[in-house]
């Protein structure tokens, strides 16, 4: 009987393990091992807890920097990201007490983390804004904001020239709609108007800030982190409030993308003070650099209205994968999952788990995601009260607690980092590399 080409290769070459494997193939590497920080890789990430809003009319400040005790043990802090594995870290400075004035800064912490930060070869992905502004901004009804932010950001990108990953504002919506429609944070106001206001100076200092870092990293990537909702609503005949909220929830991507929102939104921004030649501003289009859609995803951010009325958290309906999917069809960016957590410490490594599988969903299905982060490294204070009075409350989400000790997710954290810490951001995608060149406009064909 006539040997098959199977049996000449086996005589020839071997049963399998062939010379020549070792530089790779179709199957590329498994991607196991503890990241390495190599171009292509995939970002496992964490985050330092960093809000700073006013409550009480702007009497108090809530800076979590200080409550999570982060300015006494910020050397203890990134050497746990360092111990765990991680090379990513989500670190936002502290605008509201760095940017005294226009023209005026104040360095020290900040030189302080970032000098530590460079050292231990940890890679930040910047967040500048993050939920409040200086006493002497006010708060974001001052339409001075994105002269001022701008001018902040440039400052930042001059004096760390080495950073290329941004995130401008955090949660650009989030911020907006507490700050301006539900009445907790910052101006504490309650009107559409007022949100709308909000909206579009936030959105503003977002982009003029990124075109800021641009002038100083042509090559930035900028990093968005958005919350990813959903309000599901049972009822037989839809509510037409709801129907808009669900579809709000893009307004911030929208006017950052210079994506077109529907005809209902565009009526709510001209009914609620947009004019068209800032409308059209914002559409002119996308601000430069490498955009990244992060979407930041806890269960509660889907929410179920029942036929009474009565609202309850639905906890993981439709899931990470799902709402993001959703954005990523608006806005065919490249995705990270930028923040997650739970408050009991014993659901947590189920809950990282279960957003690991969406990860390796949204990966199947060709979507480029370039991370994931657990938020945060350390136990939070008040977020189960969304900092609206200071209470504080240890919410344990973190992956330490606020002794530093290790909780049970940061166990499950290091064990996903060792199974697939090296795997690329296309899968098998050896090829892949984010440039160094500067980034160009989509060219529609």
């Amino acid at each position: 009987m006539a040997k098959g080409f199977l049996t000449h290769i086996k005589d020839h070459f071997g049963d399998g393990n062939y010379a020549g494997d070792e530089y790779g193939g179709a199957g590329g590497r498994d991607g196991s091992g503890l990241p390495t920080g190599e171009p292509g890789n995939f970002m496992f990430a964490t985050g330092i807890e960093c809000s700073y809003p006013t409550i009480d009319n702007g009497k108090t400040r809530r800076d979590l920097l200080a409550e999570c005790g982060h300015y006494d043990r910020w050397k203890e802090d990134l050497a746990l990201v360092k111990d765990l594995g991680l090379k990513v870290l989500r670190y936002g400075l502290p605008y509201y007490s760095m940017h005294l004035g226009p023209g005026k800064y104040d360095w020290e912490f900040a030189d302080q983390a970032m000098a530590e930060m460079q050292r231990l070869e940890i890679t930040p992905i910047l967040d500048l804004l993050h939920f409040g502004v200086p006493d002497w901004i006010g708060n974001f009804q001052n339409p001075e904001l994105p002269v001022h932010f701008a001018e902040f950001a440039g400052a930042v990108a001059q004096r760390y020239p080495w950073v290329r990953y941004y995130t401008p504002i955090n949660e650009i919506f989030v911020t907006a709609r507490m700050s301006a429609k539900d009445g907790i944070w910052n101006e504490q106001l309650k009107s559409d108007k007022a949100f709308v206001t909000a909206m579009k100076h936030i959105v503003a200092a977002s982009i003029m800030a990124t075109q800021q870092i641009a002038k100083v990293r042509p090559d930035c990537i900028i990093v968005q982190s958005e919350s990813a909702e959903y309000i599901h609503e049972l009822r037989a005949t839809p509510c037409a409030q709801i129907k808009l909220e669900n579809k709000l929830r893009f307004l911030s991507l929208d006017l950052l993308y210079a994506h077109h929102p529907d005809a209902d939104v565009l009526n709510y921004l001209y009914d609620n003070g947009m004019t068209r030649r800032e409308y059209e501003w914002f559409m002119a289009g996308e601000p430069p650099g490498y955009q990244v859609m992060g979407n930041d995803y806890y269960g509660r951010n889907e929410r179920i209205i029942l036929p009474s009325g009565e609202e309850c958290t639905s906890m993981d309906v439709l899931g990470w994968y799902n709402i993001t999917h959703e954005y990523y069809q608006r806005y065919r960016k490249p995705v990270m999952h930028t923040e997650t957590n739970v408050f009991d410490a014993n659901d947590a490594p189920t809950w990282l788990w279960k957003q690991w599988v969406n990860i390796l969903r949204m990966r199947q299905e060709g979507v480029p995601v370039l991370g994931f982060t657990w938020y945060s490294l350390i136990d939070q204070v008040d977020w189960d009260i969304a900092l609206s009075r200071k209470v504080g409350k240890v919410n344990a989400c973190g992956l330490y607690d606020l002794d530093r000790k290790p909780r049970k997710v940061a166990e499950s954290y290091r064990q996903l980092l060792q199974e697939y810490g090296q795997i690329t951001i296309v899968p098998h995608g050896e090829m892949f590399q984010v440039t160094e060149q500067p980034a160009t406009l989509k060219v529609e064909v």
